[in-house]
């Protein structure tokens, strides 16, 4: 059975805090996760819409061949400009927003997790019934990105001095789960499937 008032998790945390492991573990369990960063690639790849307002403000060079986006070209162009990140934001928001709706409407699950990277800066949060902040000690956060992607210290330091301080996201989310390596994390996990499948 469809469901348009699905029961609806926001989960997010920044670079090198575990939040997709967090969403692993609730895909284990069989719950659907959306994931509003890949959705926001496609969009950019496969939209029309999207891709005729993007050439519009950023020129043809940054879809340089089978409408597939240049991301290095666009990163180099927004990274330093918060008026062109936000000019970007408001042209794939928009569509990411629509089809997370459309999408729940498609799942018969108890309740849905929505992960994103900026769930509570692109207001995302707002869509949400309960969100939850994933954090982890900078040290181990940089660490983590640097066995990933072969980043250097000094370029995640620059990722992380980019994004919101989780003591501002803590002031927005429902619950904070510290993803130290240290605590057991899967006993706080089943409680929280068991709070949400309540309101399932």
């Amino acid at each position: 059975m469809k469901n348009k008032n699905i029961y609806k998790v926001g989960i997010t945390g920044g670079i090198g805090s575990g939040k997709t492991t967090i969403c692993n573990f609730f895909k284990i369990i069989g719950i659907p996760v959306f994931s509003a960063d890949l959705e926001a690639k496609r969009i950019l790849n496969e939209s029309s819409q999207v891709r005729s307002q993007m050439i519009f403000h950023f020129g043809k060079d940054i879809y340089p061949s089978n409408h597939t986006i240049d991301r290095k070209k666009l990163a180099g162009i927004i990274f330093n400009s918060p008026s062109l990140l936000e000019k970007v934001n408001s042209i794939i928001h928009p569509e990411v927003r629509k089809f997370f709706f459309e999408w729940c409407n498609r799942q018969n699950s108890a309740y849905v997790v929505h992960e994103a990277a900026i769930l509570f800066e692109s207001g995302f949060y707002e869509m949400m019934d309960f969100n939850i902040l994933v954090t982890a000690p900078e040290q181990q956060r940089i660490e983590r990105v640097m066995k990933r992607d072969n980043s250097t210290a000094e370029q995640i330091k620059e990722r992380i001095s980019k994004q919101w301080p989780d003591e501002k996201k803590n002031q927005l989310a429902n619950m904070t789960i510290d993803n130290n390596n240290r605590e057991l994390i899967v006993p706080t996990l089943l409680e929280l499937d068991k709070k949400f499948r309540l309101h399932g």
